[in-house]
């Protein structure tokens, strides 16, 4: 580890131990040539997969664009930000698991539809039209399918499932 302030690589551990959330290893080091104390972490780097785009392009994975998305088809919906938080951190501990090196962007997406469609039929729709840029016709067809569902679902209504 070089130092901050010398430069020089020579330095000694002084002391280790875990962070505040435990998500890190935080040493306390000093420097062999300076005398200078300095801190370090040690993080376990995740392994986040490239997107490939419906163009072809390439694009680093982004939770926050990911989270962003969700939040605005939920929007004024009883959906708790922890629910979603569980989805994004379930679906990216799936993404590891699988050691994806590349994951075309219309999987995840897929996977978002999924979820939201068991959880809120309004949010549901709000992603889906615009992840699949639907025109009119297919608001019709899905509201159709939504309404069939729910009216399977018996006597506790669509909304039952609903509440958090």
């Amino acid at each position: 580890m070089k130092c901050p302030y010398c430069g020089k690589l020579d330095n000694k551990v002084l002391d280790s131990r875990l962070s505040r959330e435990n998500s890190a290893i935080r040493r306390r080091r000093v420097c062999t040539a300076c005398n200078h104390r300095f801190t370090t972490y040690e993080r376990v780097e995740e392994q986040t997969p490239m997107l490939i785009k419906n163009d072809g392009r390439r694009e680093a994975y982004n939770r926050s664009k990911l989270k962003k998305g969700i939040m605005m088809a939920a929007q004024k919906r009883p959906i708790a930000v922890s629910t979603i938080d569980a989805f994004i951190d379930e679906l990216e501990r799936k993404l590891q698991e699988a050691n994806y090196k590349e994951i075309p962007t219309r999987e995840i997406g897929e996977r978002v539809v999924d979820f939201l469609k068991k959880l809120d039929p309004v949010a549901y729709i709000r992603f889906v039209s615009v992840y699949k840029n639907y025109t009119l016709e297919d608001f019709e067809r899905e509201v159709k399918g939504l309404h069939l569902v729910n009216t399977h679902r018996g006597p506790e209504g669509s909304q039952g499932h609903l509440k958090q």
